[in-house]
């Protein structure tokens, strides 16, 4: 079936908003032997008529993003109704739903608002749970005069999108795509190995399983392997993954590094204390973002400054001078010293340079220890991870994350 993605908002092609719809779907449909076959990005105003004039007659299945909300350049719900010919009517049950999440929210109603509760004929509403404004889906050639694919309209934000894809248009397009119950899909999330690493030691030997379907999806520190085909292709595949990975495989499920951190933290009743530098509170973030971390985790110390290090955790000045704040022995006390202050049964430590200055001919820019410290021994690993800042760091999270969960295993 053809599948066209089309996402709206001229924030997009200002370079102001950064998107992600097209990795998410792409990924979530794959199951369904389902590929996108075009992305589109159009600004507010009429360029989204005319390229919806346009994908109508060429899209079997058309997801639309954006412009659902109350402002008025969100327009897409009004184009869409009268392209199809088809009315808008206010819908009681989503008007008195808006009004209830405002007036939780403490937010002044106003008559715009209201749009969002204007529904056209026919289609049917997706619940949105995490946000005002719901999507909304229209069976193929919903008005018999006019030809039209199945068109999914979505809200912008991934917050809200992801979710409502999820829960209900998923469900939608299995009924549409009808996939055999025999195929089977199955997920590897790999840590600490490059993409093309885990290619070249697990390609070609799936590649030769009749019927399989592989694919990878790198992201910082990590890697996803996918497969898809009839169960003994799939069986036959999974015996090669995971005799060549081994436990560098994290899960087989979508699950985090850092929800798996407190899986097993949780499961072993034991707890993480964190000391950072170069990661300035990002290994704390991913960590509290897990529901239920407040079971195993205790404290962070971010500890980006030289005299932080010492009087906050005992780093003592003239390891430091000699040293410097980028080196083993640093990362070492700062482990022993977030372990202490917690009474923790472990403790991660970073401290790196980030750059784009700050290096030297002895330590690059992109040098980071990584440190785990318990009540027996202290772990230390030097990395070099030469990238942008924010790549920097969470190269460096998936790093001490990953120390951590092989000292869990």
């Amino acid at each position: 079936m053809s599948v066209i993605l089309l996402n709206t908002g001229t924030e997009l092609l200002l370079g102001d908003v950064q998107d992600g719809h097209l990795v998410f779907i792409a990924r979530e449909i794959f199951p369904l032997r389902l590929r996108i076959d075009e992305q589109r990005t159009v600004p507010d105003g009429t360029a989204i008529r005319d390229a919806l004039a346009e994908l109508f007659l060429r899209a079997e299945i058309l997801f639309v993003t954006g412009g659902l909300g109350p402002t008025t350049d969100d327009i897409t719900r009004d184009i869409v109704a009268d392209l199809l010919g088809l009315e808008l009517r206010r819908n009681a049950e989503l008007l008195a739903s808006l009004q209830r999440r405002l007036k939780t929210r403490g937010i002044k109603w106003t008559s715009r608002i209201a749009r969002q509760a204007d529904v056209p004929t026919g289609a049917q509403i997706l619940p949105n749970e995490n946000g005002s404004a719901p999507g909304l889906y229209f069976r193929a050639n919903i008005n018999p005069r006019i030809h039209s694919p199945h068109l999914f309209l979505l809200p912008g934000p991934p917050r809200e999108l992801q979710p409502m894809f999820r829960e209900l248009a998923m469900p939608i397009l299995r009924s549409i795509v009808q996939v055999p119950h025999s195929l089977e899909r199955r997920l590897y999330k790999i840590a600490g190995i490059s993409e093309s690493i885990v290619e070249e030691t697990i390609g070609e030997k799936v590649l030769v399983i009749p019927g399989i379907e592989l694919g990878y999806c790198a992201r910082p520190g990590e890697v996803d392997v996918r497969i898809l085909g009839e169960p003994d292709a799939v069986a036959r595949a999974d015996l090669v993954i995971r005799g060549e990975l081994g436990l560098s495989i994290f899960s087989t499920s979508d699950e985090s590094l850092e929800e798996v951190l407190v899986k097993l933290l949780t499961e072993r009743k034991e707890t993480l204390a964190l000391a950072e530098s170069c990661t300035g509170g990002l290994l704390a973030n991913r960590i509290t973002n897990v529901p239920g971390a407040s079971k195993v985790f205790v404290a962070s110390h971010v500890v980006y400054a030289n005299e932080a290090k010492i009087n906050m955790l005992g780093v003592d000045k003239n390891l430091v001078e000699k040293h410097g704040a980028v080196s083993e022995s640093v990362a070492c006390v700062m482990a022993k010293g977030a372990r202490t202050h917690a009474r923790s049964t472990y403790a991660l430590a970073t401290t790196g340079i980030a750059g784009p200055t700050g290096g030297s001919p002895e330590k690059l820019v992109g040098t980071v220890y990584v440190a785990l410290a318990d009540e027996t021994e202290t772990k230390v690993r030097k990395l070099f991870f030469p990238s942008d800042r924010e790549t920097f760091k969470q190269l460096a999270a998936q790093a001490a994350f990953e120390l951590l969960r092989r000292k869990l295993l």
